[in-house]
C-alpha cells in the first residue's frame, strides 16, 4: 500500500478530505473533552455534524476537484457553514434561551427563600469543613464580624447569583442552554450550585442527562444532593423537592 503520488496536494485543499477529516473529528473530540474535563457536548448535535461532514466528503468524490487552494478553502468554508445550520434545523426545535435577567427575576426570589437572610456573618456548622457565611448563604470573603445591610445582601445575592450562572453554563451543551434552559429550570440548576458549588454540580448526572436530552431525568437527579456530613438533610430533601418540580415546569 503506497501514497497517492499528489497526497500533499490532497492534504492541502481537497474539499471531500477535510470534509471526512472534520467529520472523523465531530466525533472524537468530544469523546477528548469529556474524558479531559468532565464537560459532555450535544449528543444529537455533534451526531448531526458529523453524519453531514461525512456525507459531503463522500459526495465530493464524485465532483471535479479545482486546482486553487483559495477557492478550495472558500469552498470548504460555505460548505461547513451549510451544514451547521442543516444540523441546527434538524435538531432543535425552538431557540428560546433564558435571559440573565429572566432568570434572575426567578431566581432571586427562589434562592433568596430557601437561603434565608442573615445580615450578621455566622459560621455554617453543617458545611465541611464549617465556614463564614453571611446574607443568603454567601461565603466568599467573609469573616466573623462582617454585617451587611438588606440592599448589600440583595445585591449580593443577584451578582452572586450571575457569577454562578455564568460558570454553571460553560458545562452545559450549545442545544441546552438554546432549548431546554427555561428560567425556571435553569433556575433549579442555578439554586443547586448556588447551595452545593458549581464543579461538583457541572460534571453531576443532572447536567449530563439534561445536555443528553433527558430533561425528567436531569431534574430527578437534582433531587440526589440531600446530603451534608454524609447524612440526609431533610431540609436539603425538600430544597431539592422543590428544585427538581420548578425543573420540571412545562414538561408533559
Amino acid at each position: 500500500m503506497k501514497l497517492v503520488k499528489d497526497w500533499r496536494r490532497i492534504a492541502a485543499y481537497s474539499l471531500s478530505f477535510w470534509m471526512q477529516l472534520l467529520g472523523i473529528m465531530s466525533m472524537i473530540v468530544p469523546e477528548i473533552k469529556f474524558l479531559t474535563t468532565g464537560q459532555d457536548s450535544d449528543p444529537y448535535f455533534l451526531w448531526w455534524i458529523g453524519i453531514l461532514l461525512l456525507i459531503a466528503g463522500t459526495l465530493g468524490r464524485i465532483f471535479q476537484q479545482g486546482t486553487n487552494p483559495k477557492w478550495e478553502w472558500l469552498r470548504l468554508s460555505a460548505v461547513v457553514v451549510a451544514i451547521t445550520l442543516l444540523a441546527v434545523l434538524a435538531t432543535s426545535q425552538a431557540y428560546a434561551q433564558a435571559t440573565e435577567k429572566q432568570t434572575m427575576d426567578v431566581a432571586v426570589p427562589f434562592v433568596g427563600g430557601w437561603e434565608g437572610k442573615r445580615n450578621r456573618a455566622y459560621l455554617d456548622t453543617i458545611a465541611n469543613p464549617p465556614v463564614w457565611t453571611v446574607c443568603y448563604g454567601e461565603t466568599r470573603g467573609v469573616g466573623p464580624n462582617d454585617y451587611k445591610t438588606d440592599v448589600q445582601c440583595l445585591g449580593m445575592l443577584r451578582a452572586g447569583l450571575a457569577e454562578f450562572r455564568g460558570k454553571l453554563h460553560t458545562y452545559f451543551s450549545v442545544f441546552t442552554k438554546a432549548d431546554r434552559l427555561t428560567p425556571e429550570r435553569d433556575t433549579a440548576y442555578l439554586s443547586l450550585a448556588w447551595n452545593a458549588g458549581v464543579g461538583g454540580i457541572g460534571k453531576s448526572t443532572a447536567v449530563r442527562r439534561l445536555n443528553a436530552g433527558d430533561i425528567a431525568g436531569g431534574c430527578t437527579a437534582l433531587t440526589w444532593w440531600n446530603k451534608a456530613g454524609g447524612r440526609v438533610i431533610r431540609g436539603l430533601v425538600n430544597r431539592r423537592t422543590a428544585e427538581a418540580k420548578l425543573c420540571r415546569k412545562g414538561l408533559g
